[in-house]
C-alpha cells in the first residue's frame, strides 16, 4: 500500500468510526458498513461490491420490522389502515428524513461523474439507510436491526398512526359495522355553504339497525370526502362503545 491509498483507508476508517458513533452501533466486521456507504458508481471504480445487495436485503428487513411493529402497536386497525400506514413509513421520502437526521450525506461514497449529475440524492441516501439496516443485521441479528429502525423511525411512526389523513374512517366504520350485521349505511348531506373557494359542507351518518334507521354520527369539513370522513370518525366512537356495552343500538 502506498503512501497515498494509506492515507485515504486511514481517512476512510475515521469516517466510519463517526458513523457508529451516529448509528449508535459498533460493527464487528467493518467491512459491512463499508460497503453500504459505497454506491454503485463508486464501487465499481475502485473494484469492491456497491451497497446493491444489502440494500434489497434490508429492504425486507425494513418491511418485515415495521409489519410486525404495526400490527402489535395498532391492535384494533384492519388491514387497509394497517398497509396504508407502513406505506408511509417506508416509502423514500421517510427513508431521505432518517439519512438526514443521521447525515448520511457525509458518508456515502459516489463517483466524480455521480457527483456532478445528480448528486447524492434522496434515492441514494434512502438506499443507503436501507443497506445500512441489513449491514447491522448481518453483523449481529435481525432483533439488533429492530432496535435501529424503531429508535430511528420513532417520530415518523408517531406521525403515521396519529394524522388523520393517512386513516380511510369511513372503510373502517363500513368493515366494523359489518361484524355487527349493520350493513344498509348511507351518509345525508345536512348543509352546504360558503364560496366556491371556502366551501363548508355537514354530512350525517345513518345506517339501518333491525329494520330502524340510526344516526351514528355528524361530520363538518371543507369537501364532501372529509365531512364524510369526519362523520366515519365519530360513528366508530359510537361503534366502539356498542363493542364494549355489548347493547343493541335499536333498543335505544
Amino acid at each position: 500500500m502506498n503512501r497515498k491509498e494509506k492515507g485515504s483507508s486511514i481517512k476512510l476508517e475515521g469516517k466510519l468510526q463517526e458513523l457508529e458513533e451516529k448509528l449508535g452501533y459498533v460493527f464487528k466486521n467493518k467491512k459491512l458498513l463499508e460497503t453500504a456507504t459505497f454506491h454503485k458508481s463508486y464501487a465499481y471504480q475502485i473494484d469492491r461490491e456497491s451497497n446493491e445487495r444489502l440494500e434489497f436485503l434490508g429492504d425486507s428487513i425494513l418491511e418485515y420490522v415495521m409489519t410486525e411493529h404495526l400490527y402489535n402497536l395498532l391492535p384494533n386497525e384492519n388491514e387497509g389502515n394497517l398497509t396504508k400506514i407502513r406505506s408511509y413509513i417506508v416509502c423514500e421520502e421517510s427513508l431521505y428524513t432518517v439519512a438526514s437526521n443521521l447525515e448520511f450525506k457525509k458518508y456515502m461514497n459516489i463517483s466524480k461523474a455521480q457527483e456532478n449529475s445528480s448528486g447524492k440524492s434522496k434515492a441514494i441516501l434512502a438506499d443507503m439507510v436501507e443497506a445500512v439496516i441489513a449491514a447491522i443485521s448481518l453483523d449481529s441479528d435481525i432483533f439488533t436491526a429492530k432496535q435501529f429502525i424503531i429508535s430511528n423511525f420513532k417520530k415518523i411512526i408517531e406521525y403515521a398512526i396519529n394524522t388523520d389523513n393517512l386513516k380511510d374512517y369511513k372503510t373502517t366504520f363500513q368493515e366494523l359495522a359489518g361484524k355487527f350485521g349493520i350493513n344498509k349505511i348511507y351518509y345525508v348531506l345536512l348543509e352546504e355553504s360558503g364560496p366556491d373557494h371556502e366551501k363548508k359542507f355537514v354530512f350525517e351518518l345513518n345506517a339501518i339497525v333491525k329494520g330502524k334507521n340510526k344516526k351514528f354520527g355528524i361530520g363538518t369539513g371543507g369537501s364532501k370526502k372529509e365531512a364524510q370522513m369526519e362523520a366515519a370518525k365519530k360513528g366508530l366512537e359510537e361503534l366502539e362503545k356498542y363493542e364494549e356495552n355489548t347493547k343493541d343500538y335499536s333498543s335505544k
